[in-house]
């Protein structure tokens, strides 16, 4: 089943909104993570904690899950279907695989977030330890965020075996019973 034109683009547009949304935020993420590392003043490494805190909070992970539920609604109700494209599969296991790591990470980022907000600015040794977890977190995302991104633009080939079994069904049908 495909959905009608005008809701099939209007579910691309969320899901692209969102996607390049989740690319963007990381992005800003990622800024603020060099900014504090390379920094020596406390104010800017406390607001840079307390910024990605809230970036992640309330931008990465609402683009992230809205990403990964337009993307279902997508897949379900195009051509493409959810398993039978290799490059559609491999877009959620990578997309679903992302967003466990960020909620998984974002507990560490809100740890920090808060004590940045707590402290006073002469402590400055507990707030740069995370920062090089950040960093690899914040680039391999991106770069995961990318790849995808990328598999959804080229929509290399490549039928599932479920797919091929779809798509002879759909060229050879069923021959039907004679009795109905």
């Amino acid at each position: 089943m495909t959905m009608p034109t005008v809701l099939r683009k209007f579910a691309l547009t969320v899901h692209l909104t969102c996607s390049v949304g989740w690319i963007g935020a990381v992005a800003a993420f990622l800024v603020l993570v060099v900014a504090a590392m390379t920094s020596q003043d406390a104010q800017t490494l406390r607001a840079c904690w307390i910024a990605m805190d809230l970036i992640g909070r309330f931008a990465i992970i609402p683009f992230a899950l809205a990403s990964l539920l337009t993307g279902l609604v997508m897949s379900l109700g195009t051509k493409w279907g959810l398993f039978r494209h290799y490059w559609v599969v491999f877009s959620l296991v990578l997309t679903i695989l992302a967003t466990i790591v960020l909620l998984e990470n974002m507990q560490t980022v809100s740890y920090f977030g808060r004590i940045a907000f707590e402290m006073d600015s002469a402590d400055l040794d507990g707030l740069r330890g995370g920062l090089g977890s950040e960093l690899l977190h914040a680039g391999f995302g991106l770069l995961v965020l990318i790849v995808i991104q990328t598999l959804n633009v080229y929509k290399p080939q490549g039928l599932t075996p479920y797919g091929w079994r779809k798509q002879n069904e759909t060229r050879n049908p069923a021959p039907q019973d004679a009795a109905t």
